[in-house]
C-alpha cells in the first residue's frame, strides 16, 4: 500500500499526481456508503442533520479548483513557457466572507494561474496568497465581490474520535460536488508531504475520496470542517479508492492561517539531523536502549551540529536497508522523553526557527544534554530529516 496524492497531474518531470482532465461540469452526484448518525457533540447542540442536510448547507462552499501550469522549457534563448501548458484540478472550500478559500498546496504548486468554480457555474479567477507545502496547503482569494460566498464553519479536529461519521464533498474525477459518508477510521497519523517532510496528527477516513478530492472538506456530523482531505491509499495498481483516505486537520490550517495571509509563506523549524527510530527492529544491534532516535548524520551548519550532536560512522545492513551506527542517540527534548521520529518531529511542529531546546542524548553509555538553536527548515525535506 502507498500514500497517493489526489489533486490533477501537474507536469513532465514533476511528482506524478493523477490526471483528472477536462473542465467543470455542472453535474451533481450524491453517494451515500453508509448511514450517518449524529456524534455526540452533534446531538448535544440539537443539529441531528441528515446527509442530505449538511450537502445542501456545505455545497455552496466548496468549489472547483483549476491551475494552469506553466512549464519552464530550455531554449538558446533560455527559458521560455512551455507552448501547451497543462492543468491540475482539484477541489477547495471558502472560509470567510473575505474570499478567502482553503485547498492543498499540491492542487497548485507551480500555477501561473488559478481559477475557482462555484456552484451558480460562475467561475473567477483566483490569486494564490500563501503555501506551506510541509503540510500540504494553500491559501487563494477570490474578490469578495464578484461572487456570492457561502463560508463553511471550521470546527476543532483535536475532537474527532475512530467511529466519527464524516462526509466528505469534492469533485472526484471532475464530477461537481460529490458527497461520500462514512467514518474516522483512525487517528494521529502521519503522511508524508509533497516536500518530503512528515505531516503530523492526520486523520484516516473510509469516506470515499478519489482523484480531484484533494483540498475539499472532510465534515463532521454538525457539518464542520475537521479535516481538508489530501492523499489516499492505494494498492495493487489502482489509481482509486481503496477505504483509506487522509485529511490534514484543519487545526493545523487554523494554526497556520495569519502566517499564509500575512507573509504568504510559513517557516518550520528545523533540527538538521537524519535519524531512525530505535525499535525492535533494531533489536539485534544491542544499542543499549530500545527506544529514542538514533542519529544517522548531522547537517552541516545546522543547529544541531553547533550544538556538537554526532551521526554514526560504522555502516551496517539491516533487512537490506543501509543504516549508520555509532551515532547520538536522543531521549528526550526539554525533558521530555523522545521514543521515535515520530515523537521528535511532534515536538519540533511546537517550537519556531530560533527556538533554543535541551536534546537530552545517550553517547557512549553517558547520558549528557545539549542546547540546540533550531534553525529554518528548507523547502525540500532530506530523507528522514527533523
Amino acid at each position: 500500500m502507498v500514500a497517493a496524492l489526489v489533486g490533477g497531474a501537474i507536469v513532465a518531470g514533476a511528482i506524478a499526481l493523477f490526471d483528472l482532465g477536462g473542465g467543470a461540469t455542472t453535474t451533481r452526484t450524491v453517494i451515500q456508503q453508509a448511514p450517518v448518525a449524529s456524534t455526540q457533540q452533534a446531538r448535544s447542540t440539537g443539529d441531528g442533520l441528515t446527509p442530505h442536510d449538511i450537502y445542501m448547507r456545505s455545497s455552496p462552499g466548496v468549489v472547483f479548483v483549476r491551475a494552469r501550469i506553466v512549464q519552464e522549457v530550455a531554449s538558446p534563448f533560455g527559458l521560455e513557457p512551455e507552448a501547451q501548458p497543462s492543468s491540475a484540478t482539484g477541489t477547495g472550500f471558502v472560509i470567510d466572507d473575505d474570499g478567502h478559500i482553503l485547498t492543498n498546496y499540491h492542487v497548485v504548486a507551480g500555477a501561473s494561474q488559478v481559477t475557482v468554480g462555484f456552484g451558480d457555474e460562475k467561475i473567477v479567477e483566483a490569486r494564490l496568497l500563501g503555501t506551506d507545502a510541509s503540510n500540504d496547503l494553500a491559501l487563494l482569494k477570490v474578490d469578495p465581490d464578484d461572487v456570492d460566498l457561502s463560508p463553511l464553519e471550521l470546527g476543532d479536529s483535536s475532537t474527532a474520535q475512530v467511529g466519527d461519521p464524516v462526509l466528505a464533498i469534492g469533485n472526484p474525477f471532475g464530477l461537481d460536488r460529490t458527497l461520500t459518508t462514512g467514518v474516522v477510521s483512525a487517528l494521529q497519523r502521519e503522511i508524508r508531504a509533497p516536500n518530503g517532510f512528515t505531516i503530523q496528527h492526520v486523520i484516516q477516513t473510509d469516506a470515499s475520496i478519489n482523484p480531484g478530492n484533494s483540498g475539499g472538506p472532510l465534515l463532521d456530523a454538525a457539518g464542520r470542517v475537521i479535516g481538508i482531505n489530501s492523499q489516499i491509499a492505494t494498492g495493487g495498481g489502482s489509481t482509486g479508492n481503496v477505504g483509506i483516505g487522509f485529511a490534514v486537520p484543519i487545526n493545523t490550517a487554523k494554526r497556520l492561517l495569519p502566517d499564509l495571509k500575512r507573509s504568504g509563506a510559513v517557516e518550520h523549524a528545523y533540527l538538521g539531523i537524519i535519524g531512525t527510530s530505535i525499535d525492535a527492529r533494531l533489536a539485534d544491534l544491542q544499542l543499549r536502549v530500545d527506544r529514542g532516535v538514533l542519529v544517522q548524520s548531522v547537517e552541516p551548519g545546522s543547529g544541531a551540529a553547533k550544538a556538537g550532536l554526532r551521526g554514526g560512522t560504522i555502516e551496517s545492513q539491516l533487512e537490506g536497508q543501509r543504516i549508520v551506527l555509532g551515532g547520538d542517540v536522543i531521549q528526550s527534548v526539554d525533558g521530555r522523553p523522545v521514543d521515535s521520529m515520530s515523537d521528535l518531529t511532534a515536538v519540533l511542529s511546537r517550537h519556531d526557527p530560533g527556538d533554543e531546546i535541551k536534546v537530552g542524548v545517550l553517547r557512549g553509555g553517558e547520558r549528557r544534554t545539549l542546547t540546540v538553536k533550531l534553525g529554518t527548515a528548507p523547502k525540500q525535506a532530506r530523507t528522514q530529516t527533523p
